[in-house]
């Protein structure tokens, strides 16, 4: 369940309630008059099921509520009531199945946003991943994947080009290519740094490395499993399961490859380095193709049970 609370211009009320009364898989309706100062309106509060939320949030929004009044939506942990059991009962479909595309939309803003802090775990993670790949440490490789951020731009990639919103994917690609810039240049600098001190040496990185050179040596596996991974990380996001991001985030080497392509980069090593490249690129190409036809199917299951419920011959084409 979903809790709404909304700050209603006085003579928008009325559509409101109704809204929400007409929307299936609502309940807890409580309106206090005049209760808001900032901005003035009254007070409207209601819980509804996930699967219902996205339809609700539509016609909400129809009413202007976003630019005269307010809607903030929180997660209900635990709600004892027969009466939101029954809600959820009678809304359609499943809520681990629903996608609140607003909230989508929200998440990968703020997650694909370049700044200070992304670039610096960009940075931090590439920095584990090189000392992982000089020492062939399996275990430094996968911290640093659990460590790196890059998930965010690459969601909000597939959610602009899937919602049509070219602003979200230019800068979600924005960040996605700035981070890893940042990150492979100051790794790169680092690499030179660890070699200057007797740290690293140009035999590490030239020795056989069974545990990592799959790093930098692409094969058909590595789509799949960008693919398999891409899959996996919107569904998480889409169905609020955040959980199953750090598994997403360990099964792709974007972070290890460009931290070979770092270390290789500044022994001169440029076979290893466009090996790591081409692998950095098939892993992000195989995560948004994935994601963006996660999010389409999504699309397309919800239109169509919306279709059903609805009567309409078509649904909502902003969906």
């Amino acid at each position: 369940m979903l809790h709404l609370r909304m700050i209603t211009p006085p003579d928008r009320t009325d559509a409101v309630v109704a809204a929400i009364e007409k929307t299936v898989g609502t309940t807890h309706l409580a309106v206090v008059p005049g209760a808001a100062r900032r901005p003035p309106g009254d007070l409207v509060l209601c819980d509804v099921a996930r699967e219902a939320a996205d339809e609700l949030l539509h016609d909400l929004q129809a009413l202007g509520l976003e630019e005269d009044g307010s809607i903030a939506v929180e997660d209900i942990d635990l709600s004892l009531s027969k009466r939101a059991d029954e809600a959820e009962e009678e809304a359609p479909g499943e809520g681990a199945d629903a996608v609140l595309w607003q909230q989508l939309t929200g998440a990968t803003h703020e997650e694909s946003t370049l700044s200070f802090t992304y670039c610096a775990f960009m940075v931090i993670a590439t920095m584990i991943a090189a000392c992982g790949v000089v020492l062939d440490n399996a275990i430094l490789i996968v911290g640093a994947m659990a460590v790196g951020p890059e998930f965010g731009p690459l969601a909000g990639v597939c959610a602009g080009l899937v919602q049509r919103r070219p602003r979200l994917a230019a800068r979600s690609l924005t960040a996605l290519v700035a981070g890893f810039a940042v990150a492979i240049g100051a790794t790169t600098l680092f690499s030179l740094g660890m070699d200057a001190i007797g740290q690293f040496e140009v035999g590490m990185l030239e020795n056989p490395r069974p545990n990592t050179s799959f790093i930098w040596q692409p094969d058909p596996f590595s789509f799949v499993v960008a693919l398999l991974a891409g899959a996996a990380g919107v569904l998480s996001l889409t169905s609020s399961k955040s959980g199953a991001l750090v598994g997403v985030a360990i099964s792709v080497t974007t972070i290890p490859a460009g931290a070979n392509a770092a270390v290789a980069l500044s022994y001169g090593d440029f076979g290893q380095m466009w090996g790591s490249a081409e692998q950095l690129m098939l892993n992000l190409a195989g995560i948004v193709l994935a994601g963006v036809l996660t999010l389409l199917c999504q699309k397309l299951l919800w239109r169509t049970r919306r279709r059903r419920r609805s009567g309409l011959p078509n649904a909502r084409p902003d969906l």
